[in-house]
């Protein structure tokens, strides 16, 4: 099987990487489709990798992989949607936009929203695989504890705290908890790695490792996956992002402001304050450890690190069964929105 990993943004690299590592097992090929304004940041510019559309074409694939809300309906194969995270409460994210022929679902709770949707429009499958970002979930868990321990060391600290903020306008809380974050590195017993969205506003950017240049105990992270500080920090506060359901199948604590989930299984306040207050509860007392279990069973209950395996298997089964598409029917407008985003083909 010849299979596009098809990259919009920087986060589908760690989302796409072990995809093409099973790839790579099963005997398969692959082609990176990376944009040019990508390209710097690009960790895998040794392997098979374009920028070009044409080239994506002339590779002429049986499946795209796509962590993406979009892909040109004009490129052969299976177009799988593979998901960039696990906030169902944002907006778009259960939007059906006709451009993927599969839709490889985390779990038991997005296996339910698509197959409903599956049964209005008729025209894609839905196989729940679980999410193969975190397949190193079950190989990684303890990787970075000496590097944890070296960090909390440097500064005497004796917890590791995480804020992730998204970088959405109307959600964020980047503008609103400056003064507490600050108000963190007065104490002596945390450590603040502060890791931004890639498309946080350049503002909050500058502001926040203004910020960490002040103070040892605030350090500010630039690094595309965030994979790594999940695994290492003890607690997560952000707001309403998919991290914190990242973190929270780790089962550990999250505090997040002004979440607009409808259903929240962790500790969310309504008032930008009283951040180191909440800390020192949910690292002592770890209030909300049965109902974060709900998202456990619901959002990713799988722990075997084979997510991967079972997307590439689903890909080959549906073409086993239909054959590989040609191309994919959509609407004359999403067509010329294609055309205008990707170049004619």
């Amino acid at each position: 099987m010849k299979s596009i990993l098809f990259c919009q943004n920087t986060y589908a690299f760690g989302i796409l990487n072990p995809i093409k590592e099973e790839l790579l097992k099963q005997g398969d090929t692959y082609l990176w489709y990376v944009p040019d304004e990508l390209l710097p940041s690009f960790p895998y510019k040794n392997e098979n990798h374009t920028t070009c559309i044409k080239a994506v074409l002339k590779f002429e694939p049986d499946s795209s992989f796509v962590p993406g809300n979009e892909i040109p309906h004009y490129l052969t194969g299976v177009k799988a949607q593979v998901f960039h995270g696990f906030a169902g409460e944002k907006k778009g994210h259960f939007r059906i936009r006709h451009y993927f022929d599969l839709y490889l679902t985390q779990g038991p709770y997005f296996t339910r929203h698509f197959e409903a949707l599956k049964k209005r429009y008729q025209n894609f499958d839905v196989v729940e695989t679980g999410w193969p970002k975190l397949d190193c979930y079950s190989s990684e868990r303890q990787l970075y504890n000496n590097e944890k321990t070296d960090l909390l060391k440097s500064v005497q600290a004796k917890n590791l705290i995480l804020y992730a903020p998204t970088f959405s306008p109307s959600l964020t809380s980047a503008p609103f908890l400056l003064e507490e974050i600050e108000k963190l590195s007065q104490s002596s017993d945390y450590l603040v790695l502060i890791k931004f969205h890639d498309l946080m506003a350049t503002e909050w950017i500058t502001v926040y490792k203004e910020l960490a240049s002040r103070y040892n105990n605030i350090k500010f992270i630039v690094d595309h996956n965030i994979i790594k500080y999940l695994l290492m920090a003890d607690l997560l506060v952000s707001d309403t992002s998919s991290v914190i359901y990242e973190f929270l199948l780790l089962d550990k604590p999250v505090i997040s402001f002004k979440n607009i989930a409808a259903d929240i299984y962790w500790d969310n306040q309504l008032d930008y304050n009283e951040l180191l207050g909440r800390i020192k509860i949910n690292l002592d007392k770890d209030p909300y450890r049965k109902e974060r279990h709900f998202i456990l069973d619901q959002y990713h209950p799988y722990s075997d690190g084979r997510s991967a395996e079972r997307m590439v298997n689903a890909v080959k089964n549906y073409i086993s069964r239909f054959g590989v598409p040609l191309k994919r029917k959509i609407s004359i407008l999403r067509k010329y929105k294609m055309l205008k985003t990707f170049g004619w083909n």
